[in-house]
């Protein structure tokens, strides 16, 4: 697996995880940090991935 497939991986995770929240009102202890961390690594492996 690529940096480019694991950071579109880690970009389907994030926004699953983000329409949860957002659809059932989902949420717990360092969410925000969660999400970020995902946010950032996945960005960060689709840019490295081209």
């Amino acid at each position: 697996m690529n940096n480019r497939n694991l950071g579109m991986m880690l970009l389907a995770v994030w926004l699953i995880i983000s329409g949860l929240v957002n659809l059932l009102g989902l949420a717990f202890a360092g969410l925000g940090i969660v999400m970020g961390v995902l946010a950032i690594a996945a960005g960060v492996l689709i840019l490295i991935g081209k």
